[in-house]
């Protein structure tokens, strides 16, 4: 279903969200319909919560409808909105840090496979709560790179483009973002040793 005002790849027509779009709310119904799954898997690999992505989507499209006309200027609604997703969700990670001073959650527990034996899955649940905390320490660019990247199977020319940055920039952050977090991860594996 095409949004009025958009291209069929999701490409605001004028580089802006326009009123056609937004202002009436059956726009905004569609623009939810046609995105609101995608936000929704960005948001939970992020959290690896439910209820935290159901949070980082209300939160997403809320930003949005508030704007209206005065919504900022993107050539792609969709790659706006994912950026979005990341961002919010990094930033409940983050917020949630700053707050309580605790794990972000408890551990999983939940196996990776059907023949996962139960240390191997609370092991797994842990490394992915490390690596969320990881995630939320770094530099917000730095961390909304990696999640492209390693979350979501986005190409650094890919990423380059919808950062406006040169993919050697991303190359270069994303080769010392895996570092730092190899570095974090490796500690703690050694540490529990």
């Amino acid at each position: 279903m095409q949004v009025p005002g958009t291209s069929r790849g999701g490409a605001v027509q004028g580089a802006a969200v326009s009123q056609a779009a937004l202002g009436e709310r059956t726009g905004l119904e569609r623009i939810f319909l046609e995105h609101q799954g995608r936000v929704f898997r960005a948001a939970f690999r992020i959290t690896g919560n439910a209820q935290d992505a159901e949070d980082v989507l209300q939160t997403v499209f809320l930003r949005l409808a508030r704007h209206g006309d005065d919504a900022p200027e993107v050539g792609n609604l969709s790659s706006y909105l994912y950026r979005a997703a990341i961002n919010s969700a990094l930033d409940l990670l983050r917020g949630r840090r700053e707050r309580t001073g605790v794990p972000l959650e408890e551990a999983e527990g939940a196996p990776d496979g059907p023949l996962a034996a139960p240390d191997q899955a609370q092991e797994a649940g842990e490394i992915r709560r490390r690596l969320r905390q990881a995630l939320a320490a770094l530099p917000p660019r730095a961390a909304e790179m990696f999640v492209l990247r390693y979350f979501e199977g986005e190409a650094n020319r890919d990423i380059a483009r919808m950062l406006g940055i040169s993919r050697v920039s991303v190359a270069v952050t994303l080769h010392r973002t895996r570092r730092h977090l190899q570095d974090q991860l490796g500690a703690w594996r050694r540490g529990r040793r």
